[in-house]
């Protein structure tokens, strides 16, 4: 049993990457955070990990090219592998159809990406909640 928990984010945005770094810095989160590039990535990784070593969350940027977050929630779900683990959907969108889509769907949460330094720390935060 790992001592600190894993988070595992996928962002094919650089500046967000660093952004969801920088805020669980910031708020000296005991946590490990992994980021992945797409939610290819994200899955190859999930597939060649242990079960002792699966992330406590999974956070999925919800417009990444190839598989989009929706995409990848909904393989995530059919695995029963991944059933326990919390997922939250990060997106850059208000629309309204992809919050109630994505929770429709299974995602535990759906977080706007903000604009400023003070709100990613509200955002890393939030993820927390899921961990602890």
């Amino acid at each position: 049993m790992k001592n600190i928990p894993l988070i595992l984010l996928a962002d094919d945005n650089p500046d967000d990457q660093t952004f969801i770094r920088d805020a669980f810095t910031y708020v000296k989160a005991n946590v490990e955070l992994k980021v992945l590039d797409s939610g290819v990535e994200l899955l190859k990784h999930l597939e060649i990990i242990n079960d002792e070593d699966l992330p406590s969350l999974i956070v999925l940027d919800y417009n990444m090219p190839m598989l989009n977050g929706a995409e990848v929630l909904k393989i995530l779900l059919d695995d029963e592998r991944f059933k326990n683990i919390p997922k939250i959907m990060l997106s850059t969108s208000y629309h309204q159809m992809h919050i109630d889509h994505c929770i429709e769907i299974g995602a535990d949460g759906y977080l706007i990406k903000p604009d400023n330094l003070f709100s990613w720390k509200k955002i890393a935060l939030n993820m927390l909640q899921y961990v602890n």
